[in-house]
């Protein structure tokens, strides 16, 4: 049976565990806070920038512009935004999950795949799994900037162009509310334009200059902007898990606590019990 003081230590241990996740809930739910309001912020832009793509793009031969151009496959990059940390649950697991089932399915067709890792967890996963790894940019998130997506966008953009990558997509979380999160894949190049006949607009664009000079402006601007979005999406969707799963912790510890003060108390006393009787013991053979 343990003895009071070591279940005194352990109650002690528990309750300082305790403080540090409450303390991590509390700094994730202002970061979570500060994330949506970016998000908020962003959404309109983007999702006005995607719907004026789509316009100018119907306009014009998609073969005769780079960024839309389809072509003959031979090497795929795929950008998985992880976290740099963990303490958050499944958040990480489900990306990676995701992430490698993509990769390993376009490995099993014979193409040649390469990673683009965002996050220390994604890079550490795939770099023990000897994956091919072109490019990674680790500890963003403690202070996440624009300028952090205009590196991975000029980046990927520019291999793109180039001919060393055919095709690029995007495995990031996106935070269906701030306690539940959801894994997307993304085409990011080329550019899929969705075709104005498959969606109904109610207004029409007229164009100054060409449909073709105003899409070389957009592509570059939509494809930062899609970065960015991937970025803080998932910045927003890893807070919210980490404060739901230092939720769990701090209340397991106090269930944790409850549980070893009844089994201090339970001990405190056999070994009182235990003292009487022997004092007891002793009196009687006194006599």
């Amino acid at each position: 049976m343990a003895t009071l003081r070591d279940i005194r230590r352990r109650i002690n241990s528990v309750k300082s565990t305790q403080q540090i996740t409450k303390a991590m809930k509390m700094v994730a739910a202002a970061k979570l806070r500060r994330a949506q309001e970016q998000i908020n912020r962003l959404r309109p832009y983007a999702d006005g920038l995607t719907l004026m793509l789509e316009h100018v793009a119907a306009k014009v031969e998609h073969q005769l512009n780079p960024y839309l151009q389809e072509r003959e496959v031979h090497r795929i990059g795929y950008i998985v935004v992880t976290a740099d940390r963990g303490l958050c649950g499944s958040f990480n697991a489900n990306i990676l999950r995701r992430a490698k089932r993509e990769v390993d399915a376009q490995i099993e067709a014979g193409q040649q795949v390469e990673l683009i890792t965002i996050g220390k967890k994604g890079f550490d996963f795939f770099r023990h799994r000897e994956y091919a790894i072109n490019f990674k940019l680790t500890n963003l998130f403690n202070r996440l900037e624009y300028s952090h997506a205009l590196e991975i966008a000029n980046d990927t953009r520019e291999k793109f162009l180039q001919g060393y990558f055919d095709q690029i997509f995007i495995v990031h979380a996106e935070a269906l509310s701030p306690v539940k999160q959801n894994v997307v894949v993304e085409q990011y190049l080329p550019i899929v334009a969705v075709p104005p006949e498959e969606k109904i607009y109610h207004f029409e664009y007229m164009f100054e200059p060409s449909p073709e000079q105003l899409l070389q402006e957009l592509c570059p601007k939509s494809l930062n902007i899609r970065i960015w979005r991937a970025l803080l999406e998932s910045f927003f969707a890893e807070q919210g898990a980490r404060m739901v799963a230092m939720e769990s912790a701090t209340d397991n510890a106090q269930e944790m606590i409850y549980h070893l003060t009844l089994y201090y108390n339970k001990v405190r006393q056999a070994t009182i019990t235990k003292e009487i009787s022997e004092i007891v013991g002793g009196a009687e053979a006194l006599k």
